[in-house]
């Protein structure tokens, strides 16, 4: 970019690199959280290497494609990406998905890219999730660009605009595709659902022509698929928490965890999915539709290309006729994997540690069907 209009958000640029590694390195708490992650490599490995990067592509190729992989091998045992032919040589895209792990649905995105010998995406990264200014500096080294969250309502729409224009120029005028979840944080009760809210900032940059200002973001969704999730156990403790205290908060600390454990644990089988390309209904949709009708017409539309494209796994059949009391999906998995599932949901629990832990609420029992004021029956299906 020719000017510093972006300066406060944006990733780092390659002039910017090695004066950015070099205070990385000489980082203590830096140190002290990646020199368990790093194995077998040592600190000093890592310190040559990184001394070796002079632009954002030597980091994320001799850093974090390395380290990413590891990862993926050490924690999934399948890993697969499908409908990359929709991804157009030259072409940039804005690519939506359902969120299941904060760091890596992105980073696993990116190795995608990476061996098919395509240009990896932007990452957006909210601003909460940054507890250290080494977290910081090591997202932007990785082509991670800042969503400003801690800000005033006064200063939210400005912030959105800022976030909407840049989004527009890194996609039309450097031609760099970007990856943003389709809402703030993650759905614990995994009911992915696209928040308007998202779109709206999306279309601030041209805010009079929504229908166009979509358009021109060339999104494509993408469903994402875990056979396991890391962090399931902390989400089940947060519910107890809120359950019992509704106006309890999730800390930096807790966000910390929740990257740490979702980085490190165990994932099965993965599947990423892209859907069909959005423009061609957004083509067919009414310009002189209301503003709010034509955002939540298009998540819709991102929704249903996200859940046309999940792939489900017999954990995930289990899960749905324990929670509802019924056989529906029996046939689709054994009374090993239903013995299985009962285990890993017992060795999950037992990870919980907190005061008048509740069990049975854990392992929804007593919970069947229970509808609850203002909320539909809980049988949704759980799934990674």
């Amino acid at each position: 970019m020719g000017n510093n209009q972006f300066d406060d958000i944006r990733p780092l640029h390659d002039g910017e690199v090695s004066e950015t590694i070099q205070a990385l390195i000489e980082n203590a708490d830096f140190r002290k959280s990646v020199e368990s992650v790093i194995s077998p490599f040592t600190w000093e490995q890592l310190t040559a290497a990184l001394l070796a990067c002079k632009s954002v592509y030597d980091f994320q190729s001799t850093i974090i494609y390395p380290v990413v992989r590891q990862l993926i091998n050490k924690t999934t045992t399948e890993f697969k990406c499908l409908g990359m032919e929709k991804i157009k040589e030259g072409q940039s895209y804005a690519f939506i998905s359902n969120h299941r792990d904060i760091v890596l649905d992105a980073g696993f995105l990116n190795i995608m890219f990476f061996e098919a010998r395509m240009n990896t995406s932007e990452i957006a990264i909210g601003d909460n999730l940054l507890a250290a200014p080494w977290i910081t500096d090591l997202v932007r080294l990785n082509k991670s660009f800042i969503v400003k969250r801690g800000v005033s309502v006064r200063e939210m729409l400005a912030t959105s605009k800022h976030l909407s224009e840049y989004i527009f120029d890194t996609l039309h005028n450097r031609k760099q595709s970007i990856w943003i979840a389709q809402r703030e944080g993650r759905a614990k009760d995994s009911n992915d659902r696209t928040q308007t809210s998202l779109l709206k900032m999306l279309t601030l940059y041209n805010a009079a022509n929504p229908v166009e200002a979509l358009k021109a973001l060339n999104i494509i969704p993408l469903a994402l698929s875990y056979e396991f999730d890391p962090c399931d156990f902390l989400k089940a403790k947060e519910f107890q928490l809120k359950r019992d205290n509704p106006e309890h908060k999730k800390t930096k600390a807790d966000d910390v965890e929740s990257m740490a454990t979702g980085i490190r644990g165990y994932k099965g089988r993965v599947n990423f999915q892209f859907g069909n390309p959005v423009n061609r209904q957004l083509t067919a949709m009414e310009a002189e539709l209301p503003r709010t009708e034509i955002l939540e017409k298009t998540a819709q539309i991102i929704d249903t290309e996200i859940f046309r494209n999940y792939v489900f796994y017999p954990l995930n059949y289990v899960a749905y006729d324990w929670m509802s009391g019924e056989k529906r999906f029996a046939g689709e998995y054994s009374n090993q994997d239903k013995l299985d599932f009962e285990k890993y949901v017992e060795k999950q629990i037992a990870k919980i540690d907190i005061p008048n832990k509740d069990e049975d609420f854990f392992a929804f029992k007593n919970h069947r069907n229970v509808r609850q004021p203002g909320k539909k029956p809980f049988k949704r299906l759980v799934r990674r």
